[in-house]
């Protein structure tokens, strides 16, 4: 730790994580506000229903031992949810896949979708898709995949880079209503500018936790806002401060 003041900080994020986690465990689940993403998801599994076409689901580059695994398991949680209200309303869900370590996750994510549903014959590996580990070899066969399957929706969540417009732009010309989330804000611009609805940042961690249902999963959400809460006290303070010609707040961020 290069700074006193940072394993400070460090201490007071994860002390209010697992806080809030020992809490859920006792039964104090927190809330999270319900964003207008949410609502999205279910509207537009409700529009392929409607038109008798299938959804498409993929979640990105990151595997789960990676710096960006955080982004792929909030990206498995909310597939989970999608496959659960794609074998109720009985519609296909393809999930194109470039991570091979997932597919097991994902068979039994379909699984358990189908056995909650009571339509045990509504899965189908085939609609399991590995493509490649090969970025762009996995981007030409996602792009494959929507012209082919003409989806009526198709959820982008997870990690992505510079496939991140291709997969918009093929999953637009396919007619596919599309919703999309990633933390990585290079490619945040492009899902805004193509997509019809994007979860910003944390909002893809905070859906994931919210449509999982796992109380633990929510409550590390939760824990997570008290660091935003004292990085706002600590720039409302260094503000005032400021002004007043004091130098105090960051001397003592120096340390």
């Amino acid at each position: 730790m290069k700074s006193l003041s940072g394993f400070i900080t460090l201490l007071i994020l994860c002390g209010s994580v697992l806080y809030m986690i020992y809490r859920a465990r006792k039964g104090v689940k927190p809330e999270i506000r319900r964003v207008p993403g949410f609502d999205v998801i279910d509207e537009a599994i409700g529009r392929a229903t409607e038109m008798g076409r299938p959804v498409h689901f993929t979640k990105g580059l990151a595997s789960l031992y990676s710096s960006e695994a955080p982004q792929t398991i909030a990206g498995l949680s909310i597939l989970s949810y999608v496959a659960r209200k794609c074998a109720q309303n009985g519609i296909p869900l393809i999930t194109t896949i470039y991570v091979a370590e997932t597919i097991p996750l994902v068979i039994q994510m379909y699984r358990e979708a189908a056995a909650v549903a009571g339509v045990p014959e509504w899965v189908n590996e085939y609609n399991i898709r590995y493509m490649s580990s090969h970025r762009f070899t996995y981007a030409t066969g996602v792009q494959g995949v929507l012209q082919r399957e003409r989806p009526a929706a198709s959820f982008l969540m997870g990690y992505f880079m510079a496939e991140a417009l291709i997969f918009a732009e093929s999953g637009f010309l396919a007619g596919a209503m599309q919703v999309a989330g990633t933390a990585s804000t290079s490619q945040t611009p492009f899902f805004v500018a193509v997509c019809d609805y994007t979860l910003l940042g944390d909002e893809l961690f905070a859906a994931g936790a919210y449509l999982s249902g796992e109380p633990v999963q929510v409550a590390s959400i939760a824990g997570q806002d008290v660091g935003k809460y004292w990085a706002n006290i600590l720039l409302m303070v260094g503000l005032i401060l400021s002004a007043v010609g004091s130098n105090w707040l960051i001397n003592l961020l120096k340390l």
